[in-house]
């Protein structure tokens, strides 16, 4: 399991194995966001269902919020960001290689964080934002005016 810490309450990680809930609970996570579709999945031990049951019986509440390759949405942000504000911290949110999870996250927090930081966080955890950076100045004027 590899996981990339973008802050204290959020880290990303590629796609987990049913070993791994145990794991995420005893090192004190409470939230798991799983974005993967489960149309990619193969193995129905990783489907989100499968993934659901062990999370409430190791203490973590999950959450199903398939983020679709390519298909990045501000309705999907919004959601993203109302299940971060609802949800017991630490929270775990994982695709196929974690980058759909961080891109979530890192357009969540534009007009709370400043972009470049928001981009420098990213990149230090392996991720690449630079491409989100209009969307992240959308997201931002769009929450100001709300």
């Amino acid at each position: 399991m590899e996981l990339r810490r973008l802050t204290d309450e959020f880290s990303v990680a590629p796609q987990i194995e049913p070993e791994d809930v145990p794991k995420l609970a005893e090192m004190g996570f409470r939230t798991l966001i799983i974005n993967r579709p489960d149309e990619e999945i193969e193995d129905a031990d990783q489907r989100s269902d499968a993934i659901a049951a062990l999370c409430q019986s190791h203490g973590l509440t999950p959450y199903y919020l398939p983020y679709y390759p390519g298909e990045l949405s501000l309705e999907l942000v919004d959601d993203f960001a109302t299940i971060m504000d609802a949800a017991e911290k630490p929270a775990l949110g994982y695709c196929r290689s974690g980058t759909r999870s961080s891109h979530l996250w890192g357009v969540s927090q534009a007009g709370e964080m400043e972009i470049d930081k928001i981009v420098a966080t990213a990149a230090e955890a392996g991720y690449d934002h630079s491409s989100l950076v209009p969307v992240m100045q959308y997201y931002a004027s769009r929450r100001d005016q709300a």
